[in-house]
């Protein structure tokens, strides 16, 4: 253990961005020893009593429901459905364009062996303390003025990495180990450029 690297990855299914560096890092688990824990936090939670514009505050309203129905899904059935119940919804919702909330997690629950049943979470409330604990774990590393990804390395968080393509094999190792190498450095906080491209899933 001690000669791993320990990542934190806080993410919300609904996040294109996210989910490209989630697949990244998936990938950087196969060339580099790294452990992993898989952590939800939540754009509906996020932009709570932000002035937003009328669309993008109907999609937040829908948000809240994949992430509820995977904290409810760990709770009952173990922590590793965070992350089982994040790349099925992940793969519905950003490589098969399954537009329904309410179908993504339908059939994200069937792919894991799920009970059916766990889909009425997504209208309760009954897991939101947690969901806003996992939430607030993850912010409070790196502030209010970011979104998702979250990624901790050894300890340092950081928004980001903001990445449109997924690298892999030792394209995905050296950029890791570029992040490792940077989140070494206690006052190293940002480096940024305007993003030309949208994430592109091959």
């Amino acid at each position: 253990m001690a000669d791993r690297t320990q990542v934190g990855f806080w993410f919300d299914p609904i996040c294109p961005f996210a989910w490209a560096t989630s697949r990244w890092i998936k990938e950087v688990g196969k060339v580099r020893d790294i452990d992993v824990s898989w952590n939800v936090m939540s754009l509906a939670v996020l932009n709570e009593g932000r002035d937003l514009p009328a669309d993008y505050r109907e999609s937040m309203d829908r948000a809240w429901a994949p992430v509820r129905v995977i904290m409810a899904a760990a709770a009952a059935h173990g922590e590793e459905y965070r992350d089982k119940l994040y790349t099925a919804m992940g793969e519905l919702f950003h490589y098969e364009k399954v537009e329904d909330r309410s179908e993504v997690i339908r059939l994200a629950l069937d792919r894991v062996g799920l009970p059916a049943t766990l889909a009425e979470a997504g209208q309760s409330d009954a897991n939101d303390e947690a969901l806003r604990a996992s939430h607030r774990e993850g912010i409070e590393k790196v502030g209010q003025d970011v979104g998702t990804p979250i990624v901790e390395v050894n300890g340092t968080a950081f928004f980001g990495p903001v990445i449109t393509r997924i690298p892999t094999g030792e394209d995905a190792g050296r950029m890791f180990d570029a992040a490792v190498e940077l989140a070494s450095f206690p006052y190293f906080f940002e480096m940024k450029r305007t993003r030309s491209e949208s994430p592109t899933f091959g």
